[in-house]
């Protein structure tokens, strides 16, 4: 049987392309070994994070990283075990940190999330999923006048790219839009225009009953290998085989198993991020919080509170390190007074990485009839609607809506 389109995968990247290619008039099927928002769409802190448009290799970022590496519960880890195959991603993060590169990552970065806020604000017009979103904005917390001062170049990139935002220069300012704080944070940055879901799994799954109920199919199913034929591509699953005119591939952190039976070898990586949910009344918390020297947010996720975030890059074999969940809850309760730490479900999930901070969004070596879209890192969610745009115009032979040059699959 052949489909027209199948899309692999069934997190928020790939549900929400089946439904745009639904949009557009074709038949689509998606297929998921787990079903839907069974990894990092479930579990992830729920935000459109349009603002963040600095990759994360940034100048200079590589004299930092032996300072964070010596704490194994810090912002960034790596474990022993996974120490030496993480080596030639690194390298590559250090080579996408250079100057000259950093300013092509900005700048299409940026232009990926001016395109995602237009395509989101199609999409929940669409779906009609306004009610799921919280419009709350954003605060970036600082601890004192260094690390403020360490910041403002950051705000002023953002300044230049025409983001809105306010700077608080006093403990008051910040408890205006957000009492209850430790008085350590001095300073703050104010998104006014960030938003978040009030539960990204339930956002996916939303998108999924609406791609169902316009007469699209998904079905629990591995894909193990793809393969080009003459009118189409060969798709064979641990059970059955099967055919289709165009595949895209949304397998997060598991896309690379797929694009090297292409020959398509990705350097794709697994940031491994911890969380721990608290439940409604653990906190009065107004808006999404940043803490971005120590690598962590807390949100709000059903009227409950989610503290996570870092990033251990373990790969996707070694068992979880819930001390980092713990860790970060420590932290919290030290930032948040009066923060209920008890009653909390933990989690962990493989965010899919690359090293230059950008999705791969393009075609196959092999043939055009397989389209990759994965490798969002953190930012799956943000630019879910925008990939989704990207390649219904990419099946339908149209000129994408941004430039894909830095987003390839053969600038490895």
């Amino acid at each position: 049987m052949t489909q027209q389109v199948v899309v692999i995968g069934a997190g928020v990247i790939g549900i929400t392309t089946a439904l745009e290619l639904q949009r557009r008039g074709h038949s689509v099927l998606v297929l998921d070994r787990d079903g839907v928002a069974a990894q990092a769409s479930a579990g992830n802190a729920g935000a459109f994070a349009f603002p963040e448009i600095e990759p994360l290799a940034t100048p200079g970022i590589m004299r930092k990283a032996p300072k964070w590496l010596v704490d194994p519960l810090g912002p960034l880890s790596i474990p022993p075990a996974y120490a030496l195959k993480i080596v030639p991603w690194l390298f590559r993060f250090w080579r996408a940190s250079r100057p000259a590169k950093y300013q092509t990552l900005l700048g299409a970065q940026a232009s990926m999330m001016t395109h995602s806020a237009s395509a989101l604000a199609r999409l929940i017009t669409d779906i009609d999923a306004e009610g799921m979103l919280q419009r709350d904005g954003q605060m970036q917390l600082y601890e004192g006048e260094a690390e403020y001062r360490a910041s403002l170049p950051t705000w002023e990139l953002r300044r230049q790219y025409g983001i809105e935002f306010d700077l608080l220069e006093s403990r008051e300012a910040i408890a205006e839009i957000q009492p209850g704080l430790s008085p350590r944070f001095t300073h703050a940055g104010f998104t006014p225009n960030w938003m978040n879901v009030v539960d990204p799994k339930k956002w996916v799954e939303h998108l999924a009953k609406v791609f169902e109920g316009r007469g699209g199919r998904i079905e629990r199913r591995e894909v193990r290998t793809l393969s080009p034929v003459e009118e189409g591509v060969q798709i064979v699953m641990a059970t059955k085989e099967a055919a289709a005119q165009k595949v895209v591939v949304c397998a997060g952190a598991w896309s690379h198993h797929l694009t090297n039976t292409l020959g398509d070898h990705i350097p794709l990586e697994t940031e491994r991020g911890y969380n721990t949910t608290l439940p409604q009344g653990a906190f009065d918390l107004r808006l999404h919080l940043t803490f971005p020297n120590h690598g962590f947010v807390a949100t709000r996720i059903n009227g409950g509170v989610r503290i996570g975030g870092a990033v251990e890059l373990g790969g996707l074999s070694l068992p979880p390190n819930y001390r980092r969940a713990d860790a970060l809850l420590m932290k919290a309760e030290k930032f948040l007074p009066g923060l209920k730490t008890g009653g909390g479900t933990q989690w962990m999930g493989f965010r899919p990485s690359l090293p230059d901070s950008l999705p791969v969004i393009g075609t196959a070596k092999q043939t055009p009839d397989v389209i990759y879209a994965f490798g969002h890192g953190h930012l799956g969610l943000t630019q879910s609607a925008g990939t989704a745009e990207l390649v219904g115009a990419i099946i339908d032979g149209q000129s994408p809506q941004i430039s894909l040059t830095s987003f390839s699959a053969t600038r490895f």
